[in-house]
């Protein structure tokens, strides 16, 4: 199991690294940093001093080189446009985004797991029919357009709750949240169910679907067989072998939760990092869009690293194998 633990720690650095080279390489293409620091009143030499000063003149693979060094130390460079370390204006943004990416994550788990195994146990009925018609909303819809939806229904219409930024926050140290205030909590409805409702119809079918296969099985039979109530069978033996494949899936969708929240938090004005990620892509801010996907990709490779983990400790074949 240890070396299993290694192998897969080595695969997750070398992600990281091959993530980190395309970002650095695409970012070539986007523009020139420089055209938008300096005025109209510019001179080659104004644009060369400028050029030498911020490293763009060093061959790509210093400047990635350079790059990796600083980010293993805490250090990812300088924005462009503010002036300010970029992972300061990182770190400033992220209890925002974690924040809705969080409360995301649980409406679309919770409900995504919940209403899989109703539909999966009672595959016929008018209520199955219903979650199943509407689920169709959530993959076929585009996130932006549900977000623009939900605004012009309950802000514009009903005025039940605001259209966009995080109403009234609480500082409490190097965290701001919004959930220790109504006005945050109201402001915080349409942005998570916009992000999360995508996740929770995939993670739906995928449980129903599962499930489903589960309760075909010989041992469920068996079960029936013994005498055991329909409750036992479905809660004790199929909901664990079912959430197994899920795990995975599940895993994945909360990367994706926090990777696509660039298009709820532009919606809705969120003041998190995919708001500051489409700023810094106007003005060619490479650091900051650089710090950006770097903490999106360690997201992603944590978040599967720990998946890899759960199935250790769920699955003991996996433990038996790798241990032989």
């Amino acid at each position: 199991m240890l070396s299993y633990i290694v192998k897969r720690a080595l695969q997750s650095v070398l992600v990281l690294l091959a993530v980190g080279l395309v970002a650095f390489s695409m970012f070539r293409f986007v523009g020139d940093p420089v055209e938008n620091m300096l005025g109209q009143e510019r001179t080659n030499a104004d644009i060369e001093r400028l050029r030498e000063s911020l490293g763009l003149n060093d061959p790509f693979l210093v400047q990635y080189w350079d790059f990796l060094v600083g980010a293993v130390q805490g250090d990812v460079g300088v924005s462009f446009r503010q002036g300010r370390p970029a992972l300061e204006l990182i770190m400033e943004r992220a209890p925002a985004t974690l924040e809705l990416a969080l409360v995301s994550a649980i409406f679309a788990m919770v409900l995504g797991i919940v209403l899989g195994i109703y539909t999966a146990i009672n595959r016929k009925g008018p209520i199955t029919n219903f979650i199943l018609s509407t689920s169709l909303i959530g993959v076929s819809l585009p996130t932006f357009l549900i977000g623009i939806l939900l605004i012009y229904i309950f802000a514009v219409e009903l005025k039940w709750l605001p259209s966009f930024g995080r109403g009234e926050t609480v500082d409490l140290g190097w965290w701001s949240t919004g959930l220790l205030t109504w006005s945050g909590i109201k402001s915080l409805i349409l942005p998570s169910i916009t992000l999360g409702l995508y996740q929770m119809t995939l993670i739906m079918r995928l449980v129903r679907s599962e499930m489903s296969e589960v309760l075909r099985q010989d041992y469920i039979r068996f079960a029936r067989a013994r005498g055991l109530s329909e409750r036992a069978i479905n809660f004790r033996h199929a909901v664990k072998n079912t959430l197994i494949p899920v795990i995975t899936v599940a895993g994945l969708q909360i990367g994706s939760i926090i990777a696509f929240a660039i298009i709820t938090e532009t919606v809705f004005q969120w003041p998190g990092v995919g708001l500051l990620f489409i700023d810094s892509v106007q003005f060619v801010d490479i650091p900051v869009m650089a710090s950006y996907l770097m903490l999106i990709s360690v997201m992603f490779v944590g978040i599967n690293f720990l998946v890899d983990m759960l199935y250790l400790a769920i699955d003991p074949r996996l433990r038996d194998g790798k241990g032989s």
